[in-house]
């Protein structure tokens, strides 16, 4: 009895440690596309990279089936510290986008994408729920180039910015339809304990190893919140 007992504690550590492993990738990953995409040139305007409170990575989000498709991608969300969201980038949650699409979707097409949540508001939303974009918050296909007006009503009024990547074409992109929530089961895996995701981005919580290269990556491109 004993030796079955140790057996599925052994399976059962093992399979941990492998979910924890995949989690930790994606963080890595998080680093490496939003680093890739900072770097395109004509990419996300500086002056809203400075304005945004949290920033989403989602790399090689999934299309799949043909006529009714829809679209997987798991990511992380790092959000500005401080009653007033002037310090330091956060400890990310882990979060989970969702879709469904209607239309010819040929083959498992991934894109990359990169959201700024520009608000109280829409950051407020995430963290507590699962948000349907475009219908929960409010969302518009950001501007690219690096001189680009701000100042539109589109960008002025929207609580996010979404922006993609896929066979090396960059643009903004409309994601209504989608679904944004905090992956609570990967935060445990990461973090070691069920830590609801408002609390991991208030910055009394420690940055992952896994997750430094992405706060790196914030910090370098956008130290200062200059939003108000």
């Amino acid at each position: 009895m004993m030796k079955k007992l140790l057996v599925a504690f052994l399976v059962l550590s093992t399979a941990t440690l492998a979910a924890q492993g995949r989690e930790e990738d994606r963080l890595r990953s998080c680093a490496t596309v939003l680093k890739e995409v900072l770097d395109i040139p004509d990419n996300i305007p500086k002056e809203l990279l400075d304005r945004a409170e949290c920033v989403i990575v989602v790399p090689g989000v999934k299309k799949f089936a043909i006529g009714v498709g829809g679209s997987y991608g798991r990511g992380a969300m790092s959000c500005r510290t401080g009653a007033d969201f002037r310090g330091a980038w956060s400890a990310p949650t882990l979060m989970a986008l969702e879709g469904g699409s209607i239309g010819v979707q040929l083959g498992g097409q991934e894109t990359d994408f990169v959201i700024l949540v520009m608000n109280d508001r829409g950051m407020t939303s995430l963290l507590s729920s699962k948000v349907k974009i475009g219908g929960d918050a409010s969302a518009a296909a950001g501007p690219i180039g690096r001189t680009a007006s701000a100042a539109t009503d589109v960008v002025m009024q929207a609580e996010m910015l979404s922006y993609s990547r896929s066979r090396g074409l960059f643009a903004g992109v409309s994601l209504e339809g989608s679904t944004l929530r905090p992956d609570n089961d990967a935060n445990a895996l990461v973090y070691g304990s069920p830590l609801p995701a408002k609390d991991i981005v208030k910055g009394t919580v420690a940055v992952p190893p896994a997750a430094k290269g992405m706060i790196d990556v914030l910090t370098t491109s956008s130290p200062t919140n200059l939003s108000k």
